[in-house]
């Protein structure tokens, strides 16, 4: 299959050369130099007929695999199972049937024989990493599929014909499209004995107005021929385009070579051929130029610098059609297989497809990017990619949807597939709480705001619960109300999601009545100076205050009974004023603030609250000298001291109103 898709006759590095192997048996023989030169389709067919005539077994196998291997390069992943089982039950002696065998396996899904053809082709060569990458695949496989990506996939019906549609490509927007097919209105009608396909042209199709996708029919002007033509990539602005030929003459293939023709009152001018190698007999294929123009991709057999197979190169363009020296785009892309079908997203991205970097079966898509300085390289995994071949991604500009090629369960050989990804589905569920006591509010206002300036309100339920649907990648802030109460402020972000998500969040109302403590003030010994560590809890009071604009507080400062009366006295009153002072630098009105010392005089009371979290103290014990010094344990004494260590506010007024005068004003 796919001539054009993967050039199998031109671009196949064969693992085994077969020219000599049953020169014994002459009609074998005949059948095998077909093998040798790429002619597929020829073999196998001589091989199966021929097949019947041979008696001992281990030609036999012999013959069943070179059968397998035909299928194989012609993308009959069927047939190859068939030909590799048969090869293995005759016990042919070329480990590689067993191999070939699970490959052919997982191509068809079934991922648990796979694996146990793999752990039996590790037994056989357990220094080769295959067996072993083989069965993990499975595994992977089985979990990709269980849990897939968001992806929506879809067969275009509306492109597919009953023969090989692959390589799409937008025009100059996402209502037209180019791609490769062997349908009955391509110009050559003979059938490729390479690929096994008829050969090739490039079709468009275009939306109308009312989202009617036009019948394909084949590009005008001198592009398309008798021969393979495909895998087209059209510029944005539509005037160019690049694509892949592979002519023959007399069944005979010349190799697969890249060319650039423009359009012209709708017609594609005279292909000019895009030289990158000096050496005529390298192939090269699978065109894309960057989003900038500047630079070309393409896959090639090209060996010297190779990492096996076929493998994704690049050339900087250094005239109207002139190319710098390729070069390797090395081994974040390439493999000992091959790596084929390159696309040069927006975001600077790179996807391609390979089937030496393990995956689902066959050929999978990968995604090549930078992120933080770092090289990665991900598989798009399941539903994008499947048991079968899955290649010719094509994203329209950076808009999560567009088109690829596969020969998945449910194809007619190769189709063209539709995608897109859903936005994330985020919710978030909370519950307001009085803070003190932990006991659900009900009926609390809550107000969502986004940084998109998106804002939401809803009330609590009866178990103090409520709920919102959020957008991705969108900070938010809840503000939670009701009478009696402070305002409570929650935060939550939907920016790093990839998946459906329910987020949970709780908002703690304090009562306004309370004295309530601020965690984690720090002091350096006997000194009013804030510590850095400090700053963070005195942010959210500064927060806290500014969604409770209303209200005028006194911060209070108490120390513990350590030292004398006048000196923590004098102490306090200086810590309380370095929070009134850091609140001022941050923006809150002065006249909102009041501070006061407490110094010893107001040591804690144990709120339930405390007790939880200290079993050794009681709710309502009072911490004072004498409670402490009666304790035994000095640790358990220096607990209390660092409690009755603490900064608090209480709100004095709820009818706050900041007062400004305007300039001009005649008031």
């Amino acid at each position: 299959m796919r001539s054009i898709a993967i050039a199998a006759a031109a671009m196949v590095a064969l693992s085994l050369s077969a020219g000599t192997t049953l020169a014994q048996n002459k009609k074998v023989d005949k059948a095998l130099t077909y093998y040798n030169s790429g002619e597929y389709t020829k073999c196998r067919d001589m091989l199966i007929k021929y097949s019947a005539d041979v008696k001992d077994r281990p030609t036999k196998g012999l013959v069943f695999f070179y059968i397998g291997e035909c299928s194989r390069n012609l993308s009959d992943s069927r047939n190859a199972e068939r030909w590799y089982k048969k090869a293995v039950q005759a016990k042919y002696s070329n480990p590689l049937a067993t191999l070939y065998l699970a490959d052919a396996l997982k191509m068809r899904g079934a991922y648990e024989d796979a694996s146990a053809q793999y752990s039996a082709f590790q037994d056989l060569m357990p220094q080769d990493p295959r067996g072993e990458q083989g069965v993990s695949d499975c595994e992977k496989a089985l979990e990709w599929i269980s849990k897939p990506t968001r992806h929506i996939v879809f067969p275009a019906r509306w492109l597919n014909d009953k023969e090989a549609d692959f390589a799409p490509c937008f025009g100059t927007d996402s209502t037209s499209i180019y791609f490769t097919s062997s349908r009955e209105a391509a110009t050559g009608n003979a059938q490729n004995t390479n690929s096994g396909m008829f050969y090739t042209d490039i079709f468009y199709a275009e939306k109308d107005k009312k989202g009617k996708w036009s019948i394909p029919v084949p590009i005008q002007g001198a592009v398309n021929s008798v021969s393979d033509e495909g895998s087209p990539y059209v510029t944005p602005d539509g005037n160019t385009m690049f694509y892949t030929s592979c002519k023959n003459i007399k069944n005979q293939s010349l190799g697969c070579r890249i060319y650039m023709c423009h359009q012209e009152d709708g017609q594609w001018t005279s292909p000019e051929e895009v030289v990158l190698f000096q050496d005529s007999t390298v192939t090269v294929g699978h065109p894309c130029l960057s989003p900038d123009g500047k630079t070309l991709y393409f896959s090639s057999d090209y060996q010297e610098g190779s990492m096996g197979g076929r493998d994704i190169w690049k050339a900087d363009r250094i005239g109207k059609n002139s190319w710098g020296t390729p070069v390797n785009m090395g081994s974040g892309v390439n493999t000992a297989g091959d790596d084929v079908y390159p696309f040069a997203a927006d975001d600077g991205s790179l996807y391609f497809s390979s089937n030496g970097r393990g995956g689902l079966g066959g050929l999978d898509v990968f995604r090549y990017y930078k992120k933080d300085g770092q090289t990665l390289t991900e598989n798009l995994r399941y539903p994008i990619n499947s048991a079968g071949d899955d290649f010719g991604y094509h994203l329209y500009k950076t808009y999560q949807r567009g088109y690829f090629s596969s020969n998945r369960d449910g194809s007619r050989g190769d189709d063209i597939y539709g995608f897109f990804l859903p936005p994330i589905e985020v919710n978030i569920e909370g519950v307001t709480k009085n803070e003190e006591t932990t006991v659900v509010i009900n009926d609390a206002t809550v107000q969502l705001t986004g940084s998109d300036g998106n804002q939401i309100e809803t009330k609590s339920d009866k178990n103090g619960q409520f709920r919102f649907k959020l957008n991705e990648n969108i900070d938010y802030m809840f503000v939670a109300s009701k009478s009696g109460y402070l305002k409570g402020i929650g935060k939550e972000t939907t920016k790093g999601l990839t998946e459906n998500t329910t987020l949970h969040i709780e908002i703690l109302l304090t009562p306004i009545a309370q004295v309530v403590e601020i965690e984690n003030i720090e002091y350096d010994f006997n000194k009013a100076n804030l510590r850095e560590e400090s700053m963070v809890s005195l942010d959210k009071l500064v927060e806290l205050l500014d969604v409770n604009n209303n209200i005028t507080i006194e911060l209070r400062a108490n120390t513990d009974f350590r030292g004398s009366d006048e000196d923590n006295m004098k102490l306090s009153e200086a810590r309380a004023a370095s929070v009134v002072e850091y609140l001022v630098s941050k923006g809150i009105n002065p006249d909102r603030l009041t501070s006061r010392g407490m110094g010893e005089s107001n040591p804690v009371k144990v709120t339930k609250k405390i007790a939880n979290k200290y079993p050794f103290l009681k709710e309502g014990d009072v911490l004072d000298e004498a409670f402490i010094n009666a304790l035994s344990n000095n640790q358990d004494k220096e607990i209390c001291h660092q409690l009755n260590r603490r900064s608090e506010f209480a709100v004095l007024r709820t009818d706050f109103q900041e007062h400004g005068i305007k300039f001009g004003s005649e008031d």
